[in-house]
């Protein structure tokens, strides 16, 4: 017991005693502790939001569109539902409209439909105000809304005040409580006007479905699957494992938590490396009055788990705090959005990891020390043989000379600056490739207001009156949809009329392009990962449809799917009339901010712009730039507290070095120089080595993902500059304080440093 109180003691005291070294490293690891937490927090959030919509319905079974990728993108005709009601298994039916818009400034806002009388209708607790459906609301002028009790405070509105959700104006008539955060940060609409707001005429998201007796549920899943193949009936608990929306949340929690495990890593074994190398000495005494290596390996994984675990209290009280300062923006995920237990221990286990991790390069180095060697270590370099770099001045040798730091610093600075240019890269070319799909068309139009443009629905008397302007020469209806093929999996659905010229840009390299209905063209992918060709049958949603060409596309994305007629495609997603977005042809190209400007005013239901900023002005690329932005805000800081490790750790380390030069003569400014010399070349190095990883990883994603022949992702000079800038930064962030340390020493003490 003594033993190991003795090492504690030891462990906590070395800690204590370094508090520079050991702030830094418990700010590493809490940032990335901190977007890994909020992130996964609000993936939770969300999912138990969903659990709660299905569990909280009082159904035994939900009915969806068995081929819709996710609830908000089922769609069931309306009528449905009298059949159902007329089954003897069945005892109450409900039809349920769920849908993500836009409300006052939330990019998100949930909002479910359901019809008057419905028994899901009980959950919602009036707490203010009065019932959806009843004559009070009935009175109160203007489309009658209920609010939950956390958006009612979110967005500061009460009974009898105005909410505005997309173009449309609603009157709050009460407000509710569920006692879960999802639902009571979204809204109740009457089931008429949550079809309206969506897009969804005649039809519903899912149809809640209660049984009269337990005993019969197989028989009524029996009877539901002959009368409608095209649909999926199942529990609650079996409906909400199939969300993709959490699945792509899932997605971005994993791509920042594998970026904070590289940093952290890199970080923390920067940090206990150079703790080992300033603490030489100490370790030699250790050694020779009796410790042995694996009692010294030990204590600094012991030092290195301690710091983690520090580091992961401080990051989940950072998650804590930018969740309660942005409760409105993600009140679609639940007011509270609280860190739950079993997030706690997620990432305790990761620090835990991170500490293993970084700490067992540097105990190896400790324990490999012999204690002879390491009592006349007098700084440097662990006795290893110094060598010189036959160029450069002082700044480069310093760092050549202590390599494992510098190059673990190049590491952390190469993966900041790689991935944030790696995406940036990719969402820069978004615009390019958007412009291809939408079929060259000088102008795109898209509707107003939409969480997302998958839910972008235009009616085509629209196009109509959008083609009668003079300087228009053609338009084009393009509707997509994402769905489930028993045949290829996940499919992206295009409708595209055969006569309009968006259809153009999809290259056939084998057979023809649609002519009429019950055709498709399927993409090259499709076509070689499914052994699929021209003259087969490709069936979706039971419909059966005739393969007449394969075609070759520049977005990827898109060959992971085919192309119908426009009206096959809207039969398909039950949204009749209606298209995603509409490509335009002017006359004259130069007419194009004119006609841009004209839709906008004419049509504020449609929001148009220039197909070259038809991407970068979309809800999907808002929030793609403000999670490019937050990852590249977390490299920045994250690389830059690693070089400021390094380079505080190299200025202690020198100590009596600066003491040296000056006492010869040096003044602050040259030692001021010296340093920042030293972190400037540490950013520039680390500058390029992030450059050309950024390039490896494109080059991967290419040829892994785009299979060589889409559109490759252009790696701009733009990039090259935005490196420089970033390695600016990271000189700043890293630089300034072990400069402003250097210079504060006192010639006289500097040369007594022990």
């Amino acid at each position: 017991m003594a033993y190991n109180m003795s090492m504690i003691r030891i462990l906590l005291k070395n800690l204590v005693q370094r508090k520079g070294r050991t702030l830094l490293a418990v700010l590493g690891i809490s940032i990335g502790v901190a977007a890994i937490t909020g992130l996964g927090t609000l993936t939770d959030s969300l999912q138990q939001g969903y659990s709660s919509v299905l569990a909280g319905s009082e159904a035994d079974f939900i009915l969806r569109d068995a081929d819709s990728l996710d609830m908000l993108l089922s769609s069931i005709d309306e009528d449905i539902g009298d059949k159902l009601e007329q089954m003897p298994e069945v005892a109450a039916v409900s039809g349920m409209v769920q849908g993500l818009v836009q409300a006052e400034s939330s990019l998100y806002f949930f909002v479910f439909g359901y019809p008057e009388g419905s028994f899901s209708l009980d959950r919602f607790q009036i707490i203010d105000g009065f019932q959806l459906y009843s004559r009070e609301a009935q009175e109160l002028r203007g489309n009658p809304i209920l609010l939950g009790s956390a958006a009612s405070e979110s967005y500061n509105t009460g009974v009898g005040d105005s909410l505005r959700i997309g173009e449309t104006s609603y009157r709050v008539v009460g407000i509710y409580e569920t006692g879960e955060a999802f639902e009571d940060g979204g809204a109740v609409l009457q089931l008429e006007d949550a079809q309206n707001l969506v897009g969804l005429s005649h039809k519903v998201s899912v149809f809640y479905i209660q049984i009269s007796d337990p005993a019969l549920a197989d028989r009524l899943v029996a009877r539901v699957e002959r009368a409608f193949p095209n649909l999926l009936i199942s529990t609650a608990d079996r409906m909400e494992d199939e969300s993709s929306i959490t699945d792509i949340l899932n997605i971005m929690v994993g791509v920042v938590g594998g970026l904070v495990i590289l940093l952290g890593a890199v970080v923390m074994t920067n940090a206990q490396l150079m703790a080992v190398m300033e603490r030489t000495r100490e370790i030699g005494v250790l050694r020779a009055v009796g410790w042995s290596r694996v009692r010294i390996v030990l204590m600094i994984l012991g030092e290195s788990i301690t710091t983690g675990v520090l580091g992961c209290a401080v990051g989940i009280g950072l998650a804590w705090l930018m969740l309660t300062l942005n409760r409105r923006a993600l009140s679609t995920f639940g007011s509270a959005a609280a860190i739950s237990p079993d997030m706690v221990g997620k990432a305790l286990l990761l620090v835990f990891f991170l500490g293993i991790l970084g700490g067992l390069y540097p105990a190896y180095r400790a324990a490999q020390m012999q204690p002879v060697e390491a009592l006349r270590y007098e700084g440097g370099t662990m006795g290893q043989k110094v060598s010189r770099l036959p160029f450069g001045g002082m700044a480069l040798q310093n760092l050549w000379q202590r390599k494992s730091r510098t190059l673990l610093t190049l590491i952390v600075i190469a993966i900041s600056i790689g991935a944030t240019l790696t995406i940036n890269t990719m969402l820069n070319n978004v615009d390019k490739i958007f412009g291809t799909f939408l079929g060259g068309g000088e102008v795109a139009v898209r509707e107003a207001d939409v969480a997302n443009m998958i839910f972008s629905l235009i009616d085509e008397k629209d196009m109509e009156r959008i083609s009668a302007l003079p300087e228009v020469e053609s338009v084009s209806g393009i509707l997509i949809s994402a769905v489930i093929s028993k045949d290829t999996g996940a499919f992206i659905l295009q409708g595209y009329s055969p006569r309009e010229k968006a259809i153009l840009s999809y290259n056939i390299v084998e057979g023809e392009r649609i002519s009429g209905s019950h055709q498709v063209m399927i993409g090259r992918m499709v076509s070689e990962s499914h052994n699929l060709g021209v003259g087969d049958t490709l069936t979706l949603t039971g419909q059966r449809f005739r393969i007449v060409g394969i075609y070759e596309h520049s977005v990827a994305m898109f060959e992971m799917g085919g192309v119908v007629s426009l009206r096959d495609a809207q039969n398909f997603s039950g949204h009749p009339r209606k298209v995603t977005f509409i490509s335009v042809d002017l006359r004259d190209p130069n007419q194009a901010d004119q006609v841009v400007a004209a839709v906008n005013d004419r049509f504020p239901e449609l929001h148009a712009s220039l197909s070259g900023d038809f991407a970068s002005e979309s809800p999907n690329m808002q929030s793609a730039d403000l999670l490019a932005k937050g990852i590249t805000f977390l490299a920045i800081l994250v690389g830059g507290i690693g070089m400021m490790n390094t380079m505080l750790m190299g200025t202690l380390e020198r100590t009596r070095e600066i003491g040296v030069l000056r006492a010869v003569g040096w003044g602050k400014g040259g030692i001021l120089r010296l340093i920042m010399s030293e972190s400037l070349a540490l950013g520039l190095m680390g500058s390029a080595a992030g450059m050309a990883l950024s390039r490896l990883w494109i080059q991967l994603y290419e040829v892994f993902l785009l299979q060589g022949d889409a559109i490759q992702l252009v790696w701009s000079f733009e990039n090259v500059i935005r490196a420089l800038v970033m390695a600016f930064f990271l000189v700043l962030v890293g630089g300034i304080y072990p400069a402003y340390r250097a210079v504060r020493m006192q010639p006289v003490e500097a040369l007594r440093y022990e």
